[in-house]
């Protein structure tokens, strides 16, 4: 009814994802709304993730959108002036993955080439970690074991560091010394610090918060909606849809 500027839930993912769809409506021309988190990489910024569970079966105009509504996400919130966009696949040769990824690949790289996004190419998992690229496009299944993958990761890498500071005397006082920063890193992958997941190609800004939100948690996804509602994502998405049309109206 337009009383509110974002909405955040906790709830089931595929209720939300419905009633977002239904009630908020999705951006025009946008076929499917996604799932976008933001994960922190090697090079000091954040790799998201599209999509990262909500269609797990995609065509390759799903993979094409999602690429063109990555992108200016991460131009809205996080300033970046030409991200860049990669293919999640099992190698980085145009011919490699399934025909679904060779089929995105051909029309990611001709939007590429009509200046609608920068698209760098095929991704290869372990460089998404490494900030390879800003956004990496993949259907939602493995999106989501991407995702999966590296928050287990972090959490084994996390209780080994434990161990290896709990070894003796000396490891113990060494921890000491650096707790600071330990601690600082182990925030980076903290879902209650993240906040939630934005859903990507809704008409307004509807955040997916972990279903084991605390208070923090859900004061940040709060703080992660009100920085949405006043980015206007929206309007950089409907431009980009805007000249998509015009460059196939012309082809």
């Amino acid at each position: 009814q337009g009383q509110g500027d974002a909405f955040v839930s906790a709830g089931s993912t595929g209720a939300l994802l419905t009633g977002a769809t239904l009630i908020v409506k999705r951006v025009k021309g946008i076929r499917r709304a996604s799932m976008g988190p933001a994960i922190p990489n090697k090079a000091g910024g954040n790799t998201i993730i599209v999509d990262c569970g909500a269609n797990a079966e995609c065509t390759p105009e799903f993979l094409l959108q999602f690429g063109l509504v990555g992108s200016a996400y991460a131009k809205k919130t996080y300033n970046l002036e030409n991200p860049k966009v990669g293919l999640l696949n099992i190698g980085t040769e145009d011919s490699k993955g399934t025909q679904l990824q060779r089929d995105a690949y051909a029309l990611l790289a001709d939007a590429g080439e009509k200046g609608l996004l920068n698209f760098v190419g095929n991704v290869e998992a372990r460089d998404v970690p490494l900030g390879a690229v800003d956004v990496v496009v993949c259907d939602g299944f493995s999106g989501n074991v991407l995702l999966k993958s590296i928050e287990g990761t972090a959490m084994f890498m996390g209780s080994l560091m434990k161990k290896v500071f709990k070894r003796n005397l000396f490891s113990k006082l060494g921890y000491l010394l650096c707790s600071s920063g330990v601690k600082s890193m182990m925030t980076l992958l903290d879902y209650h610090e993240i906040g939630g997941t934005q859903l990507l190609g809704i008409t307004k800004p509807v955040i997916k918060a972990h279903g084991s939100s605390d208070a923090l948690a859900f004061r940040n996804a709060v703080k992660q909606a009100m920085t949405a509602a006043e980015g206007n994502f929206t309007a950089q998405l409907e431009q980009t849809l805007a000249a998509l049309k015009g460059s196939e109206a012309d082809a």
